[in-house]
């Protein structure tokens, strides 16, 4: 239920709170006053799309928020659990931000959400029936939702659609395969020729950097014996080598030493480097001997970089990435092997159509029993509404082709009278009668939904007299089980409601400004004779005013 309509800097509205009880509510006021922003605002919170016109004159940003008491709506807390935005136990606060520069942030129990989720939840907290819900219900998709949503079987119509779509999808891919497998053949050969030569070539992923370091190694290595000889020569061999010469310094400070003992940490130094040029002399000597002048081995490796190289070349890749190419190779093998799998693709088109068939079978047995049904009460709530012996049919007519929706379209006929034959609404209903039409199965369908609060904005237009009071007695009655709201401009409507709030507009040629106040039983009496009476209101309006909400409040008991 909401509770509670805060609205900041948006359209004509300055600031705005409107706090709302259980039961039947009504907007009233003049044409422009306001009445509708209240309900644009509504639909904001719920996940309407957001335009900066809808900014009020001069000001940085809008901020729109709601309170709803979601305490007897499980459902509803079971998805702010779901998607970890739970807040107070049975509360629900709803906010959105929107700019002057077009952005948009939304926000639910203080957390940051995405539209979708927004609107998402918004489904679940408020049913919106807007003005023009006359015009919507001639089409075929509006007939179809009203039918699967008054059934509560939307969930099972997405997942035809999905069914449709999977089916159609493998369907195209079999279609395809047939359609391509000359150009499938032809690119699978090369590929089968390309792997079998990358298979035999058989390059891991480190040869070509080791083999490069191998080649390096035996193409020189003459050059690397001679250098590591001499440098072993220079560092130890003869008397004139480096480390003779270090040794015998060191043996000479080591005697001068027991003259002077600062020079211990010189002969000390000096012993340290003769030590190292020992080990270096000894490295030397050790990657000498490893060396190895072996003319077949550098041959055998020359002949494998030949190889590599040329295979590389004709595929135009780089060498170090050939073993990538034939896991390429090899991936793309298996995609064309599946797509060539003509009796594969047959078999998985046929299993997704089956699916498809089997699901839409199940859904047309629901749409038969729901039609059935909402065109009986729809029948019954329009002869409450001057329309005696008309009646709603609901045909389920079959397509020639399924669609993503079923295999049958749903067409709403209606006759307006006993002796009419039924037909589509938009030859055989005029506007007045369609809008009844519409109120009917909006009345309908709402008795059997699970959203605890209902607004109706104007949907009341194109009637009036007694109809009219009608209309408000059905709204008066769907307000014991939910909370309705609705605008209005119908005093006979208005009267009915439990809480009566007045829109008004107000402006200094400048500024001007929309403000909502409750009215009470006076101020309410005032108001219908208003709009009873328009802008000159006589003691004869007010006593019919007054006469209306007496009526209406003893028939509400």
């Amino acid at each position: 239920m909401l509770r509670l309509l805060s609205i900041r800097n948006f359209v004509l509205v300055d600031a705005l709170d409107l706090e709302l009880d259980p039961g039947f509510a009504v907007l009233t006021g003049e044409t422009g006053a306001g009445k509708s922003i209240l309900l644009d605002a509504l639909g904001l919170l719920l996940g309407d799309r957001f335009e900066v016109r809808q900014i009020r004159p001069g000001a940085d940003r809008a901020e729109l928020a709601a309170s709803f008491d979601v305490s007897a709506a499980p459902a509803v807390g079971a998805w702010l659990a779901e998607h970890a935005l739970s807040g107070d136990d049975g509360d629900v606060l709803v906010r959105r931000v929107l700019d002057a520069q077009g952005r948009s942030r939304a926000f639910v129990n203080g957390r940051p959400v995405t539209l979708a989720q927004l609107s998402a939840l918004g489904e679940q907290l408020v049913d919106l029936h807007g003005q023009h819900a006359h015009q919507s219900l001639e089409h075929a998709d509006e007939q179809r939702g009203l039918v699967d949503a008054f059934g509560g079987f939307t969930t099972l119509t997405r997942e035809v659609g999905e069914a449709w779509r999977e089916w159609r999808t493998a369907a195209e891919r079999r279609d395809a395969a047939r359609h391509d497998a000359q150009a499938t053949a032809n690119e699978r050969e090369f590929l089968a020729s390309r792997k079998r030569e990358l298979a035999t070539l058989a390059v891991t992923e480190s040869e070509w950097a080791e083999l490069n370091a191998v080649h390096a190694r035996l193409a020189n290595a003459s050059q690397l014996i001679d250098a590591a000889t001499h440098g072993d020569e220079l560092l130890s061999e003869g008397d004139e080598a480096v480390g003779v010469k270090l040794a015998q310094l060191g043996q000479r400070l080591a005697r001068a030493v027991e003259h002077d003992p600062a020079l211990a940490d010189i002969a000390g130094l000096v012993e340290s480097a003769r030590i190292q040029l020992d080990e270096t002399a000894r490295t030397l000597r050790d990657y000498r001997r490893r060396l190895d002048l072996d003319p077949a081995e550098l041959r055998r490796v020359e002949d494998r970089i030949a190889s590599i190289h040329d295979v590389a070349r004709k595929h135009r890749v780089r060498p170090e990435t050939l073993p990538g190419l034939l896991a390429e190779t090899e991936a793309r093998l298996g995609v064309l092997d599946a797509s060539m799998d003509a009796d594969r693709l047959a078999r998985e088109a046929d299993q997704a159509e089956a699916r498809f068939r089997a699901l839409a079978d199940a859904l047309s047995k629901k749409r038969r029993f729901a039609a059935s049904e909402l065109s009986h009460r729809a029948s019954e709530a329009m002869q409450a509404l001057a329309m005696v012996g008309g009646r709603l049919e609901i045909a389920l007519v079959p397509l020639s082709t399924p669609a993503s929706f079923g295999v049958e379209q749903v067409e709403f006929r209606v006759a307006s009278h006993a002796k009419q034959a039924p037909g589509p609404l938009s030859r055989v209903a005029s506007g007045g009668e369609l809008s009844r039409i519409a109120l009917a199965i909006q009345v309908v369908t709402s008795e059997v939904g699970h959203v605890p609060t209902l607004v109706f904005d104007e949907v009341d237009a194109g009637i009036g007299g007694a109809v009219a009071a009608t209309v408000g007695k059905l709204m008066q009655s769907l307000g014991t089980r939910r909370q309705v709201l609705c605008v209005t401009h119908l005093p006979q409507v208005a009267a009915f409601a439990d809480a009566h709030y007045r829109v008004t507009k107000a402006g200094d040629g400048t500024v001007v400004t929309s403000a909502v106040t409750e009215l009470d039983r006076t101020a309410r009496i005032e108001e219908l004779a208003r709009m009873l009476g328009g802008s000159e209101i006589t003691a004869k309006t007010r006593a019919h005013a007054k006469e209306l909400y007496a009526q209406s409040q003893r028939t509400s008991k």
